[in-house]
């Protein structure tokens, strides 16, 4: 039986593959009664899509796969906190809960800048746990804007 931590990591896994692909390190799956649905990265750049977030991704891959597009009773696990646009999709969805690691303080949308998932008048509220394996979902974000910042001062010399 896998637990929370378990699911981050799959998802961890996935931020890896953004990762090595330039995009940002933001990995998500999507989880129904123990069973993964899906599982997805950030994809923006590759698929010139902007729409093309990690989490909109496997809801997207999550409802293909039940063959409905309400994902009553499942869990996603994503490790950056969701942005005001998948926030939204998650609550049209009728996700159970959402659960992830680091927060997202510039866009945010379930408890840094706003609190979409739990907001009183939306006819549909989602359970949230955050901070689950923060560290790790935090580190690969860091390395990766890290990285970036050491090829763009490099450039300008």
């Amino acid at each position: 039986m896998q637990n929370d931590y378990d699911f981050m990591r799959i998802a961890i896994a996935e931020a890896q593959k953004a990762f090595d692909r330039d995009e940002v390190p933001v990995g998500a799956i999507v989880v129904c009664e123990g069973k993964i649905l899906s599982r997805a990265h950030n994809s923006p750049i590759s698929l010139n899509d902007p729409s093309a977030h990690a989490e909109m991704l496997a809801l997207r891959q999550a409802a293909e796969e039940i063959g409905n597009y309400r994902l009553v009773g499942a869990e996603l696990y994503v490790t950056l906190e969701p942005c005001i646009m998948c926030a939204g999709a998650i609550v049209l969805a009728r996700l159970k809960r959402v659960i992830f690691g680091a927060r997202d303080q510039k866009c945010g949308a379930v408890t840094s800048l706003y609190n979409i998932l739990t907001d009183e008048k939306l006819n549909h509220k989602v359970e949230v746990t955050e901070g689950i394996l923060q560290e790790d979902c935090g580190e690969i974000m860091s390395r990766f804007f890290q990285q970036k910042r050491i090829v763009t001062a490099s450039k300008e010399y």
